[in-house]
């Protein structure tokens, strides 16, 4: 019941298990609309569509844009809380999707544990709700392009601009996003008056994003060093192979 902004824990449960059947029945219907398409590809487009939905209700639960990362350490609104359960039971239904298809990697799997226990923990507290919607929008504002990079290679679109585009925005996002956002929202967590739980989570999450953008970095460095034209034979090379 929810009274005076005040909402209740069966309320927030109800949500999160709502969420959990909504992503799985669009990924039902993602795979009846698309038979031929593989699993992962039903999968990520539903995570596109969850992410997408997170940032518009993250941006929809900011107060004041002057100081969107204000007040710290305080009671969570209820558009806070909608945002995160809506998360929260995403995370839920995707690393049961992952389990499912045996996709079990373990960063993927420390992804999943700390957004769930951290959210979880969000939500039970009914605190931090500012600092949690705001990593909420930086960790997804880069998950369409993460998406698209795979869906365009399930359509055989490799080695093209279009790709070497995708991968280069992609790259760019994620690490203004979550290695430049992302340590100072870390930061402000850590040192405000949160419940050591959140506090642990949040560190754990930049750590996770820390060790994806050094992978990305690889990927990028490999992507253009493939776009670069092969140096032409010198004249006395060509001279000497006639």
């Amino acid at each position: 019941m929810e009274e005076s902004g005040v909402i209740s824990g069966g309320t927030v449960v109800s949500w999160v298990a709502s969420g959990a059947v909504l992503w799985s029945t669009a990924f039902v219907l993602v795979r009846a609309f698309f038979p031929k398409r593989s699993y992962d590809f039903c999968n990520r487009a539903v995570s596109t569509m969850h992410a997408v939905a997170a940032v518009c209700l993250a941006c929809l639960s900011v107060d004041d844009w002057s100081r969107p990362v204000s007040p710290l350490a305080a009671a969570s609104s209820p558009r806070q809380m909608r945002a995160l359960a809506l998360t929260l039971s995403y995370m839920v239904y995707d690393a049961a999707c992952c389990h499912l298809n045996g996709d079990v990697r373990l960063d993927n799997t420390v992804h999943h544990l700390v957004s769930i226990v951290g959210i979880g923990a969000g939500l039970a507290y009914r605190r931090c709700g500012t600092e949690m919607v705001a990593t909420l929008f930086v960790t997804e504002i880069s998950s369409p392009l993460l998406h698209l990079r795979e869906i365009l290679k399930e359509f055989g679109v490799t080695d093209t601009d279009l790709n070497l585009l995708v991968d280069v925005l992609f790259a760019v996002t994620f690490s203004v996003a979550r290695m430049g956002f992302g340590p100072y929202l870390t930061y402000v967590t850590v040192t405000a008056d949160n419940p050591i739980l959140i506090k642990a989570m949040a560190s754990g999450l930049q750590l996770v994003s820390a060790y994806w953008f050094l992978r990305i970095l690889r990927m990028v460095r490999y992507k253009l060093g493939k776009k670069k034209p092969s140096p032409s034979p010198s004249p006395a090379g060509k001279a000497a192979a006639s």
